[in-house]
């Protein structure tokens, strides 16, 4: 079946089996392989990408319910000159991060979060990441730099 969406601005239509999932669709197909493959269930959200807008645990999801969506990964979030996002640039700064695997789904679920919850504070922010598992329990960090990008992006820093 013919998939078509629009990932990282870039439009891409391919010719997919029908139970292609997302997550693969993105790695193998389209090339993009931040977006990790963690559990296979939609338990630990590092397979989080952005589907017009919304936080999607792209593992459990067909790449042809994506038909027609804006698609955002990891990837896309940076400036075209390598300026990070501001949810990137406060993971870096409150090392946020250890072996980085759940980071991209962290941060994509992150991303989402903020816009849906301008005024976060820390229960807010725990609550909303429960969905994102980090192995090296850096969850008081993870929590510290959504905090501060929650903050950068309502201070004016460019999305």
């Amino acid at each position: 079946m013919q998939v078509r969406m629009r990932v990282n601005g870039t439009e891409y239509v391919h010719e997919v089996e029908p139970r292609l999932l997302l997550v693969y669709y993105l790695r193998e197909v389209v090339g993009l392989t931040g977006t990790n493959v963690g559990c296979d269930t939609s338990s630990c959200g590092a397979c989080t990408v952005l589907l017009d807008g919304e936080s999607v645990k792209s593992c459990t999801m067909l790449a042809l319910q994506a038909d027609g969506a804006e698609i955002t990964t990891i990837e896309g979030l940076a400036s075209p000159d390598g300026t990070l996002h501001p949810v990137q640039e406060a993971f870096r700064q409150n090392h946020a991060l250890q072996c980085g695997y759940c980071t991209p789904g962290m941060v994509m679920a992150a991303v989402s979060l903020i816009r849906e919850h301008p005024d976060l504070d820390e229960a807010t922010v725990r609550e909303g990441l429960e969905g994102n598992l980090c192995r090296c329990t850096g969850y008081h960090n993870i929590v510290k730099a959504v905090l501060a990008a929650a903050s950068a992006m309502s201070a004016g820093v460019p999305a």
